[in-house]
Parts: structure tokens; C-alpha cells; sequence
């Protein structure tokens, strides 16, 4: 008994549809790990951000304990110079304001090498979660993708599905990796290519043993 014709581009059978099944249930939870990580580096955005402010409230606070410093240390240089006071005392009040000054500016100084280290990493966290929603994005339209191809039972649309699962992913592990690479980087762009070669190379030669 002769096989029944498939549309082109097309197969039957329950094993197809389980193994795409499979897939998309691997998409989901990928798609739902990346969603996870993404908010995770979302919340650390935010709290690397609030340090960063608390930071720089306190370099503010001690840049104006040293302004009132200066100013009492401008007044006993004055007062050092009227006639008839204590010139000895205030020219001590003068070099004990001196070196209070410099500790404070060292510790303003501190607070402010913190709120900026805070900051980079803030930006840094925030860069993280863009390219874990981009991933989590891109997993979410593989599996749509791979709900059309079990629908629709056309095997081409599975190098679609690889290309973009695969550009997904690769943003993952760069996010991961805490690399800098963005959506429209090369390196996504050429996994997502390599892919979609493979697939189509993979469904070509399924085609060909069928036939």
C-alpha cells in the first residue's frame, strides 16, 4: 500500500507533533527563566540606584560640614590678626580646622567614588535586564512559532523557530555572561544564521530519507 501524499514542506504522524511539543515546552521554560532573570536585574537596577542616591546625600552632607569648616577657619585667621587677642590660640583653632577639613574631604571625596561606583553598576544591571527581556521576548515568539509549525504541520517553519530560539538564547547567555552585546549585535545575529542553516540543512536531509 503507497504512502498518502503530504503538501510539500510538510510531515504527519504523532511523532512529529510530540517532538514538537517537546520543543516548545523547552522554549517555555527557557522563556520563563530568561523573564525571571530579567526581573531579578531589574530589582538590582533599582537598588544599586537608591545606594548610589544615599551615596551622594551623604558626600553632600559632608561637603558641607567642611564649607563650615572653612568658614570658622576663615574667622580665627582673622581673629588671629586683630590686636590685642590670644594670636597663639586661634593660630592653633586655624591648623586644627585645617587638618578636620582634609579628613572630611577625603571621607566627601570617598562618598563620592561610591554613589559613581553604584551608578556604573546600576547601569550595568539595567543593560542586563534589557538583554534578558530581549531573550525572554524572543523565546516567546519561538513558541509561537513552534505552535504554528505543530498547527500547521510545515516542517520549514522549524528553521524559522531555530533561528529566533537560537538568537534568544545566545542574548541569554551574553546577559549571563555580563557582556555587552545588544539585539542588533553581530554575534546574535550570526548564531541566529547558523541556525537556521542548520535546521533547514537537518530538515532537508529528513526529507530526502523519506522520500
Amino acid at each position: 500500500m503507497s504512502r498518502p501524499l503530504r503538501p510539500p514542506g510538510s510531515r504527519g504522524g504523532d511523532g512529529f507533533a510530540s517532538r514538537v511539543a517537546v520543543l516548545i515546552a523547552v522554549l517555555a521554560t527557557i522563556g520563563t527563566l530568561f523573564a525571571f532573570l530579567g526581573t531579578s536585574s531589574h530589582n538590582d537596577a533599582s537598588l544599586f540606584k537608591t545606594t548610589a542616591a544615599m551615596e551622594k546625600t551623604s558626600a553632600a552632607n559632608a561637603w558641607a560640614h567642611y564649607q563650615a569648616k572653612s568658614s570658622r577657619q576663615n574667622l580665627a585667621e582673622l581673629a588671629a590678626t586683630l590686636p590685642g587677642v590670644d594670636a597663639g590660640r586661634y593660630t592653633q583653632e586655624v591648623e586644627r580646622y585645617r587638618v578636620e577639613k582634609d579628613i572630611i574631604r577625603k571621607e566627601a571625596e570617598r562618598w563620592e567614588a561610591s554613589s559613581r561606583d553604584w551608578n556604573r553598576r546600576s547601569e550595568e544591571a539595567l543593560h542586563r535586564q534589557r538583554q534578558w527581556a530581549a531573550a525572554s521576548v524572543a523565546q516567546q515568539i519561538a513558541i509561537s512559532l513552534a505552535a504554528v509549525t505543530l498547527l500547521a504541520r510545515r516542517t520549514w517553519l522549524l528553521t524559522l523557530t531555530g533561528a529566533v530560539a537560537t538568537f534568544g538564547i545566545t542574548l541569554g547567555l551574553f546577559a549571563f555572561l555580563e557582556g555587552n552585546t545588544t539585539a542588533l549585535s553581530p554575534v546574535p545575529l550570526g548564531a541566529a544564521l547558523a541556525a537556521a542553516l542548520l535546521t533547514e540543512g537537518v530538515r532537508r536531509a529528513g526529507r530526502h530519507l523519506d522520500s
